[in-house]
């Protein structure tokens, strides 16, 4: 059976699967190394700006996190933190590379339904290996008809991939947790998009939220097919 026209496109980190929180707990045990050189507020404020300061050369992801744990532990301690507290950073952190891919509960079924009658893409940003690993630890794979990792997520890289489909923005549906990159970029080419926010938010993802015409937001993953025949019934 021929796919319906739609492209409907999904982010993964905290979209398909917990990932924030895992980020979240190898911050506080990078924290509770680092207390004696500073607040948590403090220490997590500056792991912040040097998180950002690296994002044009190291991008997102679990290895670009881990450089920034281990530079900003070397830059606040000056130099001085013991080789045994590295290595539990090191340690600690790079243990996300293997981290769980649990799907949230729906995930599964809703896309085995999804995938029956339409194309679907999994779009998400970070490093390489990282992004397929963490997919193929989902078993999330087989459901994709592409996959798209990116450096980052565009106006100019949605409007590409609605070409490269041979499919239109009124056409195209983005579901995602993050408002700045998986929501606002998409409605501003002319799309749909699908808001479905996790409990946790990395601090770079946060932004100002609004109303559109296109825009759902829901609750749950198994909503997602009742907001496509929506979408159909408005075309």
């Amino acid at each position: 059976m021929s796919k319906d026209k739609y492209i409907i496109c999904f982010d993964a980190d905290d979209t398909l699967w917990d990932n924030q929180s895992h980020y979240d707990s190898v911050e506080e045990q990078w924290l509770e190394v680092m207390k004696p050189y500073g607040t948590p507020q403090y220490l997590h404020d500056v792991l912040f700006k040097v998180e950002k300061k690296n994002m044009p050369t190291m991008g997102y992801g679990t290895k670009a996190f881990c450089l920034s744990l281990i530079e900003t532990a070397l830059k606040l301690s000056r130099q001085t933190i013991p080789l045994t507290e590295l290595q539990k950073i090191y340690d600690f952190s790079t243990w996300l590379l293997s981290m769980p891919a649990t799907p949230f509960d729906g995930v599964q079924p809703t896309l085995s339904q999804l995938s029956a009658d339409y194309t679907l893409v999994c779009l998400t940003k970070g490093d390489l290996l990282d992004q397929q690993n963490k997919l193929r630890r989902s078993g999330l794979k087989p459901y994709f008809n592409h996959i798209e990792i990116v450096a980052e997520k565009t106006v100019g890289i949605y409007a590409n991939l609605c070409h490269r489909y041979s499919t239109t923005p009124s056409h195209f549906v983005m579901t995602g947790n993050s408002f700045k990159s998986d929501i606002d970029p998409v409605l501003q080419i002319g799309g749909y998009g699908i808001h479905i926010p996790f409990k946790r938010m990395w601090a770079y993802e946060k932004a100002e939220e609004y109303t559109h015409d296109k825009l759902f937001k829901i609750n749950s993953f198994q909503e997602i097919p009742q907001i496509i025949d929506r979408i159909r019934e408005k075309a």
